[in-house]
């Protein structure tokens, strides 16, 4: 395994390789010798170090590659790692740019390689809960979700330098509306979205807050907003909210919800609790049931989370899993992020063509 990045997820990424018995770590590639000799400290040592990408894939041949990098690497690393015969795990989005997102799995197509997109959510048991009850609530649904991150210091650096490339919305909305295509299992049809720009510390034609809309052919409705910066609220940050005719299901994070969070990456996926409303009234017109608060103890940490993932991709090499609706799924989650964006510089909604026969979409894993 050649890992390449060494940031906050490729540092978690590196370590889950580290622990798990069939991969074997062949070398670490970043931009900078500070990063890398730090990660390679961290694993007790040994392994080589690179700072170019083609030079590292020439000298380890690794049969597999860890793309977290900026995403606008994404497309140019994944397809090289490919040509080289390696399977692929790159980080979300799959690439910055729909077509780039395209490239990437016509090639692992050709070529019968694996490639696993870093959908964290996907692998978190409560996650998979809070998707689970949301579609026992009935069709339409109407599902809301944020995350806003108020960073300062080397967070609001990393947060300036990703939107180097990519706005918050297309960078972090790629998870949220993943989780909302799972619940719907619809076809998103229509999209809009709105962006501000809060500062003058951004490349020109960048904003760093961010609002899309999203309509699915089964009427359902879901709403994802983002904002990074010094100037961000710290209040309602954390909405992750869905509503359907049979009542509503919430996530309840009172710590990674609290002050002083929203910026802090290891509590972007704690949940704590999940508040299931029900909507039935009684004969007289009241509420048949009260709210329930569902304690959930299964909650996992932002490495074994990524472990979980690691484990993922390993299985899918060892027993030739067919990703086709997992890559179908990242394919759909860049193309509404990607529209969200044409529909605030055009002030247009965007209509969603129809690639293919499906009309569903989150089904895979």
């Amino acid at each position: 395994m050649l890992c390449v990045g060494a940031g906050h997820m490729g540092r978690s990424h590196a370590l889950a390789y580290h622990r798990i018995d069939g991969f074997e770590i062949v070398g670490i590639c970043t931009r900078s010798s500070q990063s890398s000799s730090k990660l390679n400290r961290e694993l007790g040592g040994g392994y080589a170090e690179f700072h170019d990408f083609a030079t590292a894939l020439q000298e380890t041949k690794p049969d597999a590659v860890c793309i977290s990098t900026w995403p606008d690497t994404h497309a140019l690393y994944a397809t090289a790692a490919i040509e080289a015969g390696c399977h692929v795990f790159v980080e979300k989005p799959l690439a910055d740019s729909v077509a780039g997102a395209e490239q990437i799995i016509q090639r692992a197509n050709a070529s019968d390689r694996k490639v696993v997109v870093g959908y964290i959510l996907r692998h978190h048991p409560s996650w998979t809960r809070f998707t689970e009850i949301a579609k026992t609530l009935g069709k339409p649904l109407v599902m809301r979700m944020n995350l806003n991150q108020s960073s300062s210091g080397a967070a609001w650096q990393t947060h300036k330098e990703l939107m180097s490339t990519v706005s918050p919305i297309v960078d972090c909305g790629v998870h949220y509306v993943d989780v909302m295509c799972q619940m719907t299992g619809s076809r998103p049809v229509r999209v809009s979205g709105i962006g501000a720009r809060l500062t003058d510390e951004l490349p020109d034609g960048m904003v760093n807050y961010g609002q899309l809309q999203v309509t699915f052919a089964d009427g359902s409705v879901g709403w994802y907003e983002a904002g990074w910066g010094p100037m961000m609220s710290e209040t309602a940050f954390f909405i992750k909210d869905v509503v359907g005719p049979k009542g509503s299901v919430s996530i309840v994070a009172e710590t990674a919800g609290s002050a002083g969070q929203s910026a802090n990456v290891d509590a972007h996926t704690q949940t704590e609790s999940l508040r299931l409303h029900h909507s039935q009234l009684d004969a007289e017109g009241n509420f048949a049931k009260h709210d329930e608060l569902l304690r959930l103890e299964d909650e996992l940490d932002h490495d074994a989370l990524c472990q979980r993932e690691q484990e993922y991709f390993l299985d899918a090499i060892r027993n030739d899993l067919d990703l086709t609706d997992h890559l179908d799924d990242a394919l759909h989650s860049m193309r509404i992020v990607a529209a969200a964006d044409e529909s605030f510089r055009t002030g247009k909604k965007v209509e969603l063509v129809q690639e293919n026969s499906s009309n569903t979409v989150g089904a895979g894993s």
